[in-house]
């Protein structure tokens, strides 16, 4: 398979033209303009409103005037991530996809594919002339990922449809009626640095290759966190020599997804320097043990560093105490059957960085159940107010709970049992999606979520199983067919 047998042709043609626009969460600009311009292009109904979200309206096609209207939704903004050793400019460059077997990816960095897949088939049905629907609302989120701040802003009345369909989900064949809500909490230690004791030996460790992926979605795959593995590292060290002390530590980028990489910089005695280097040797095989299914490429390296001052040893102890104390990954499953046994409640130790005289911990908390989510904030910021930082714990975004009496998921469930012969799994998502703020300002909206299967989100390994796309496009339009009358 190359690019030229990508089907549907119309949705890979739209997609390809998205990842030309850069597109970073909170700097969607260049997006904005681009679909505000395609709208008014093809002399279709584009309104932006204060907040940059953007919506497309186009009417039914004949005979099709007196069905209820649809709004499909999508986010424009993306994660924006890179390996390592790649040099890409998020704000300037194009993403450079391949296809590989029966997937689409990128070079070495994220493919885009969340949520610009949705996009792409917003913008491909609305530029058909050969597709049977009612009235439709195209809607277009701008920072979903830090925070869903476009769904936050939009205010009562921009939407006006009957049904929602979401086109922000990753696993074909499944119809998501629910999400959890969440929220961030962060937490800053501050020190002076002063110089390390004579006769110290800097050496720097670090770590990649982990894959990482979706905070919400894949936390329940038990990946490695490169926090947790470097702290638990140093840990260990600082108890077992006398006079280790921490410089730098730096792992993790984003809210929402799992850390893959990172390193420190500690200061340990010269007559223990080679006896840190064989621990570590040590430790490195421990761990690959520990997650030979999860995370088989892990890449570990030590080397010596020039010297530095370090962080205060008290405060540095406090701080990797608290590491290794503080609860990540799962918490609780939900207890309703209906949702068959999906993840309620969890934490992820999403980036810590060190500077001239701070510490700052990013972590994300998500929850169906929302007093478990005011929970799992305060465990996690138990641990770190204990050890003398200073604890935010954001506003977050409600959770979209499931609705017991939804037409819209009867049409969608019966649509793909009928085009595919199988029965969908209808289920919740860990995830956030946008979903559960519309549902606090269009109380009376029916929605679901669908999309194509897409693997390693919001890491450079993403990609999107190509077969898939063509499936999730027959289904919609098939729902769209049979949409009631108002």
């Amino acid at each position: 398979m190359n690019k030229n047998d990508l089907k549907p042709a119309s949705v890979f043609a739209e997609f390809a033209k998205i990842n030309t626009i850069p597109r970073p969460s909170k700097r969607e600009e260049k997006m904005i303009e681009y679909l505000k311009s395609w709208g008014e292009r093809h002399g279709l109904d584009t309104k932006v409103d204060e907040t940059g979200n953007v919506i497309i309206r186009k009417g039914a096609t004949p005979g099709m005037e007196n069905r209820k209207t649809v709004i499909l939704q999508s986010h424009m903004d993306m994660v924006c991530d890179k390996l390592v050793d790649v040099e890409f400019d998020f704000d300037k460059d194009a993403i450079k996809t391949y296809v590989d077997g029966e997937w689409l990816t990128a070079e070495g960095t994220t493919l885009g594919a969340d949520d610009g897949i949705g996009c792409a088939i917003e913008l491909a049905i609305l530029a058909s002339d050969d597709i049977e629907h009612g009235p439709i609302e195209c809607v277009f989120t701008r920072d979903e990922e830090t925070g869903l701040t476009g769904a936050e802003g939009m205010k009562a009345g921009f939407m006006t449809g009957d049904y929602l369909i979401n086109l922000d989900s990753e696993d074909e064949g499944e119809i998501f009626v629910s999400c959890a809500g969440g929220r961030n909490t962060t937490a800053q230690f501050t020190f002076k640095r002063e110089a390390a004791p004579q006769g110290s030996f800097f050496l720097k460790g670090s770590i990649k290759g982990l894959v990482g992926g979706h905070s919400g979605d894949d936390i329940n795959k038990k990946r490695a966190n490169a926090i947790k593995i470097l702290a638990r590292f140093v840990q260990q060290t600082m108890k077992r020599y006398e006079g280790v002390q921490l410089a730098q530590f730096h792992s993790g980028k984003l809210h929402n997804a799992i850390p893959r990489d990172g390193y420190f910089v500690i200061a340990v005695p010269n007559d223990v320097k080679e006896n840190v280097r064989a621990d570590w040797n040590v430790f490195a095989v421990d761990v690959q043990d520990e997650f030979h299914v999860t995370d088989p490429q892990m890449v570990w390296f030590m080397e010596s560093t020039e010297a530095e001052p370090v962080i205060e040893p008290a405060v540095a102890k406090k701080f990797i105490w608290a590491v290794q104390a503080v609860d990540n990954g799962i918490y609780a499953i939900c207890q309703d059957e209906a949702l068959g046994g999906m993840v309620e409640t969890s934490s992820n130790l999403a980036s810590i960085h060190t500077t001239e005289t701070t510490i700052d911990i990013l972590s994300s908390q998500r929850s169906n159940v929302m007093s478990n989510l005011d929970n799992m904030c305060a465990t996690v910021g138990a641990a770190f107010e204990l050890a003398g930082a200073e604890v935010v714990s954001g506003d977050g975004y409600p959770a979209w709970k499931m609705k017991a009496d939804s037409k819209l998921t009867e049409i969608v469930v019966e649509s793909y049992k009928k085009l595919f012969k199988k029965e969908p799994v209808v289920r919740g998502i860990h995830a956030g999606l946008e979903c559960g703020l519309f549902s606090e300002r269009y109380p009376n909206l029916d929605m679901v979520s669908f999309g194509p299967t897409l693997r390693f989100v919001h890491t450079p390994d993403e990609r999107l199983l190509i077969p898939t796309v063509q499936m999730v496009w027959d289904h919609l339009l098939d729902v769209l067919r049979n949409i009631p009358q108002k």
